[in-house]
């Protein structure tokens, strides 16, 4: 994802829709394994859309590192933060705004001020859409595991979870996945009608 967020700041894109941010992985103590995703955010001017962090990240260590980077998190219409499949993560959002025109004011006023980089919207997914947290964990811990067993690692690691997991959850993760997506687009969408109107 890091290199669609820069292609859409030089194509002057100011509101970028995606899933899930990549971010700090899971073990990262050890392995160092951070997604370029968090470098390219502190660097590129663009709001990125998305439900979250990817659940099968260390969701916590993410937010500390988006701290440290400077990059401003919003939640959309609620206190904790989202994990992607879900709506809960056990972790309070360091921001909430409830509409399009607030975070359209917030994006302008930072990137007037000459505050570059991004900030993150992180947008709950749909209640009737959602899986709980708890349930998508045990998933997650099997997968892991499976990825260990099999000696997989580096950046072939998130697509074999998100695989297993939708192979293992009978498609309910890829169908969860679908509607968050849709849902980001709607999001997205009706943040930059608010942000071009104010510019």
């Amino acid at each position: 994802m890091a290199a669609t967020i820069r292609i859409a700041a030089l194509a002057g894109i100011k509101i970028f829709v995606t899933g899930g941010i990549g971010g700090v992985h899971r073990g990262a103590e050890s392995s160092m394994d951070i997604s370029a995703d968090l470098t390219e955010m502190a660097q590129t001017s663009v709001a990125v859309v998305s439900a979250g962090i990817k659940s099968i990240l260390d969701i916590g260590l993410t937010l500390e590192y988006l701290e440290t980077k400077g990059i401003p998190v919003i939640t959309y219409g609620q206190d904790e933060f989202p994990s992607f499949y879900s709506r809960n993560s056990g972790f309070l959002s360091p921001l909430r705004l409830d509409t399009a025109q607030e975070i359209a004011a917030l994006l302008d006023t930072k990137w007037k001020l000459g505050l570059t980089g991004s900030v993150l919207l992180a947008n709950p997914i749909p209640a009737e859409m959602e899986i709980a947290a708890d349930k998508m964990e045990v998933h997650i811990q099997q997968a892991l595991a499976a990825a260990n067993e099999k000696g997989i690692t580096g950046k072939n690691v998130t697509p074999f979870l998100l695989q297993y997991i939708a192979e293992h959850t009978k498609g309910e993760s890829l169908e969860a996945n679908i509607a968050l997506i849709k849902h980001n687009a709607k999001v997205g969408a009706g943040l930059a009608v608010a942000y071009a109107e104010i510019n």
